[in-house]
This record gives C-alpha cells, structure tokens and sequence, in this order.
C-alpha cells in the first residue's frame, strides 16, 4: 500500500506520501477455498489493479486498531471479528513506479471474518487468494507451475560468479522451494514471494504491479507491494493455525467435521489424512456434537459440530499439528 491512500468510489488515492496508513488482508473460507477481500487501487504508473483494503491513520482514532475498524466497516459494511497486527512495511521503492523513491510507511493487519458481500465500496471482490500465489496449492498435488519457476530459480542461483553468493542463493532456494529435495513447509510463503521478486520472475519485480498480464506459473499481479502483504498475512495464518484455534473464526456456528477439514486444507494449501484429522480434532477437544444434522443434501446427513471455547481454557495451544495425507 501507499501510504497516506484512502478509499473513495473504489480508488485508492495518493495525496500524501509521507503519511502512516493501514492496509488489511481480509480473510473468509467459503465453500472450502480461501478468500481475500480485495478493491481497485490506483495511483501508480501502470494504472488501476487488485489491491487489498486500505486507508490512513487519522487523529481520531485512539488506536491503530480501532482506525483500521473503524475505516473497514464504514467502507465496506464488514464488521471485523479477529484482527492482528501484521507487519509494518516502510522499505523503499514500496511506491512502485514512483521514480523519486520515496520511503512511506503502512502497518499490516490480518482480519478474519465469515464472508459477507462487501457494500458501499465500489469494485470490492473476494478473490481466491491462490489468485495471486498458485504455487502455493499443493491440495491436488505439486502444482505445475513450479515445473516452470524451479529451472529459473536454479539458473538465478548459479548465476553469480562468487561462490559464497552461489551457496547463499542455493541455500535459500533449498529452504523455500526446496528443489534438493527438502520438505516443503508450508509457511515459508513470504520468503517463497521475496526471492522469486528478488529472482525477477513476477511482474512486481519489473515495476509492473496492478495490471500486468495474469499467468498460471506467476499468478495474478497486485498493485504497489500488495501480495507482499498477502503473502506475509498467509504464512503467519497457516504458522498460527497449528497453536491457536483461529480457524474457527472462519467457521459457520454449527458445521460438519468435513467442513472443517476443508477450510484447514484451503489455509494451509495441503491435503490431509481424514481419519488422522478427525483424531486430532477429538483428541484436541476442540468441537462438541449438536443435536442436529445436514439436510437438503444428497448422501448421509452428517453430524453437526460447534467450537468448544472451554478449549481456551483447558490446553496452552490448541490447534492443528497438519499432517499431510501424502508428502508434499
């Protein structure tokens, strides 16, 4: 985001570039696939693209939170649930195509919330948010477009004519994409983005954010360092997940087991093991049974579950330890 940017008739607009502002990565699950809430953003050579939610700082809001819910519902009509704070950003460049450079600063929150259609923001979309970062669905299996990302990667890393510079890059590859042979970990998703930027592979990387042409290896741009914020809210969810019991934030107040199992698979980007799930899930605690059940629907009716909140309570960290249903 650049700072100082507000929201008005969908655009986002740049009056001051030295101001502190607030940009949100806005989180739903519905139907078993991530989603991000994101507007059009403009203000930047290359004209209007997908960003996500933001707005400034201003004096009447006592806390940086309570400005940035405050912006969110008035804008949108989506009242927030859970909110943290992300990150702060002030790198240089973060303008985009701004040749003057300027520093700006925004600080990052991730929001999570049922999904609800935004209103009274114009052009305001959820959007699956493996959109912007395909390579990061390994639900069917490795995806393909690292069969075209790996080889650039590797050629990058062999570029340089030091050898300590050789290894470091190798080293870092090894960790993210893990082409050597080493696990992929699911939460490396910011240093996964910050090294095919720094490879210059994504359009980002060549000053043409926002409206850039989509593909299926780089996935679909986003305006000024917008999927840098996506990415870095996207690894820090899937980090908490396995300690905190945030997901059911995202869930409906009754659901099935296998709803839940879905929404786990849609953050986390992995397939996993229905049987290990549905032990971790009763061994942890987390839901109770309810007396009803699915309707309407073809097949058995499923039992319906609810979040135990005693679980706050009863255990240091609740959450899901994932286990893949196969090695991804």
């Amino acid at each position: 985001m650049t700072t100082g940017e507000s929201l008005r008739g969908g655009d986002a607009q740049v009056p001051n570039p030295s101001a502190v502002g607030l940009v949100a990565v806005i989180v739903a699950a519905t139907d078993g696939e991530p989603r991000a809430l994101t507007v059009q953003v403009a203000g930047q050579a290359s004209g209007r693209g997908d960003g996500l939610p933001a707005g400034p700082l201003v004096p009447e809001h006592a806390t940086l939170e309570r400005g940035l819910r405050a912006w969110v519902e008035q804008q949108t009509h989506q009242r927030l649930g859970y909110v943290e704070q992300l990150y702060t950003f002030g790198d240089r460049d973060r303008r985009g195509d701004d040749p003057d450079g300027l520093h700006s600063l925004s600080v990052a929150y991730l929001a999570l919330v049922r999904e609800v259609r935004p209103a009274g923001l114009a052009e305001a979309s959820w959007r699956n948010w493996y959109r912007y970062l395909p390579w990061e669905d390994w639900r069917a299996g490795r995806p393909a477009s690292l069969d075209e990302i790996e080889p650039k990667l590797l050629a990058w890393a062999a570029e340089p004519a030091d050898p300590k510079l050789r290894r470091r890059r190798e080293d870092r590859l090894g960790l993210t994409f893990g082409p050597y042979g080493a696990a992929w970990n699911e939460e490396r998703v910011l240093e996964r983005y910050e090294l095919l930027f720094e490879a210059r592979l994504i359009p980002e990387a060549q000053g043409q954010s926002g409206e850039a042409a989509e593909t299926e290896v780089t996935g679909h741009p986003m305006a000024l360092d917008h999927r840098r914020v996506l990415a870095t809210a996207i690894g820090r969810l899937r980090g908490k997940i396995k300690y905190r019991p945030v997901v059911f934030e995202l869930m409906p107040p009754t659901f099935t087991l296998f709803q839940l199992q879905r929404t786990v698979e849609a953050l986390s980007g992995t397939m996993l093991h229905k049987q290990n799930f549905r032990r971790l899930v009763a061994q942890q605690g987390l839901v109770e049974e309810t007396d009803d059940v699915t309707s309407g629907t073809a097949g058995r009716p499923a039992r319906l579950v609810r979040f135990r909140r005693e679980v706050l309570l009863e255990r240091p960290a609740p959450g899901f330890r994932l286990t893949p249903s196969r090695r991804v």
